[in-house]
């Protein structure tokens, strides 16, 4: 598989997002550790997780725990696999998303998470989301003491806006590393974080990268996207490809800092998304997709 750069790091074009392994309609644990073994097999080398991605009320960490087995049972070397935690959100028995960007919180998950990890020191560890009830500089602070302290390698921060991502430059220097924003065809709000991350050599992680379209028939039915955006359709007909594959590479052709990160909850569903890596395409099809998502 090709790499791209994140921070001085060498990892996988196309990372895997492992949060519908542990949230609802989650696989059974033998499906969900077959997963995360094809993709390493695939040469995936990024893995995303949070402490929150576990079933509404349950114990957090349910997702990196995963991970910590998958890579404990794994046959193959994992020197090289960089797993991505989150922290500062929670998933309370109602089922909704609550955020807590205290530092006193954040200092508390980053532990947790890194105990569940089974690591002494988080690969990449990300602000999940700024919490609006405290100062995004208090919460960006948390975060660089727990990398002086030696608990953290490298720092990221998802769902921020451009002011944001300058700030987090400001205060973070070459600590900061990636930005994790909500990005596909159907949704391109973060343009402009896409854009000032290219410009500041900053990775762009899109999560749900695959929004728009079908999602796999090997990850069940769902609402067709044909009639939206017919030309994924077309062009993986021409190329032999899927949809997915399609998608994932006009994703990676928009910048050389994307690496998106698909969520699988099949082990065919992410050999299919790694086999994007190696899909180049045309001058004539990325013209075709770009007017298509315009």
């Amino acid at each position: 598989m090709r790499n791209r750069t994140l921070g001085k790091l060498r990892v996988s074009a196309v990372g895997l997002g492992a949060m519908p392994l542990s949230i609802e309609g989650r696989p059974d644990e033998a499906r969900a550790i077959a997963t995360v073994h094809a993709a390493l097999d695939s040469g995936v080398t990024l893995l995303d997780t949070a402490d929150s991605y576990h079933l509404p009320g349950a114990e957090p960490g349910h997702n990196e725990r995963l991970l910590a087995r998958a890579l404990a049972t794994y046959g193959g070397d994992t020197a090289d696999v960089l797993v991505a935690t989150k922290g500062g959100r929670g998933r309370p028995a109602d089922g909704s998303w609550t955020v807590t960007g205290t530092p006193r919180h954040l200092r508390a998950a980053a532990e947790a998470s890194l105990k569940r990890l089974g690591v002494e020191a988080i690969g990449l560890y990300q602000l999940h989301k700024p919490d609006p009830e405290v100062p995004y500089e208090d919460s960006l602070g948390a975060l660089l003491d727990l990398a002086d302290e030696g608990k953290v390698r490298l720092i990221g921060i998802s769902n921020a806006t451009t002011d944001q991502i300058r700030r987090a430059r400001e205060i973070l220097g070459e600590r900061l590393v990636s930005v994790q924003n909500r990005y596909s065809p159907a949704v391109r709000d973060s343009d402009p974080e896409l854009r000032l991350c290219a410009e500041l050599g900053l990775a762009f992680l899109p999560w749900s990268p695959l929004g728009g379209l079908s999602r796999s028939s090997l990850d069940g039915p769902s609402r067709p996207a044909s009639a939206r955006f017919p030309v994924f359709h077309e062009i993986a007909r021409e190329r032999g490809a899927s949809p997915q594959q399609v998608c994932l590479a006009w994703l990676l052709s928009l910048s050389p800092t994307v690496i998106p990160i698909p969520g699988a909850s099949r082990p065919e569903t992410i050999r299919d998304s790694a086999g994007a890596a190696d899909l180049e395409l045309t001058a004539g099809e990325w013209e075709r997709l770009n007017i298509a998502v315009a």
